[in-house]
């Protein structure tokens, strides 16, 4: 529930009866359907970004207030979500890795950096000069 303990439908439903609107006169002031009106105000539809910016130009309050009474009612159902808890109370805070950890993997970066140095180059050209045959190479 937001802070002010009320969910984007309860929110809605005042507001429509304050100014005395039907869910079509409302969906059509904003051009949006009135099953997503409908929907906001069974508790079944969510309150979009979109939903919000027609809100506050059509009822003078902020995107945020909407946003934010959405995100709470989210919040609130995710929490009686009986699934997601039990798939939580399986899950642990992840833990800091140790100095020591970091330590190894900074001393086998510079190893393996090490061993990885290149043949000269110069003898890798002579090798491939072009009109050299073996039989010259002997001689």
């Amino acid at each position: 529930m937001p802070k002010t303990g009320k969910t984007p439908a309860s929110i809605l439903k005042a507001l429509m009866d304050e100014y005395q609107l039907t869910a079509f006169s409302l969906s059509k002031a904003i051009n949006i359907s009135n099953s997503s009106i409908l929907q906001i105000l069974n508790g079944k539809g969510k309150v979009t970004i979109a939903t919000a910016l027609r809100f506050q130009k059509f009822f003078g309050n902020p995107v945020a207030f909407w946003l934010d009474a959405q995100r709470e009612a989210d919040l609130a159902e995710a929490k009686n979500d009986a699934e997601l808890n039990e798939i939580l109370k399986g899950i642990s805070k992840v833990k800091a890795p140790t100095e020591k950890k970091a330590d190894k993997k900074k001393g086998k970066d510079a190893t393996a950096k090490k061993g990885k140095e290149k043949a000269p180059a110069k003898k890798a050209k002579e090798a491939k000069k072009p009109g050299r045959k073996k039989a010259d190479a002997t001689a």
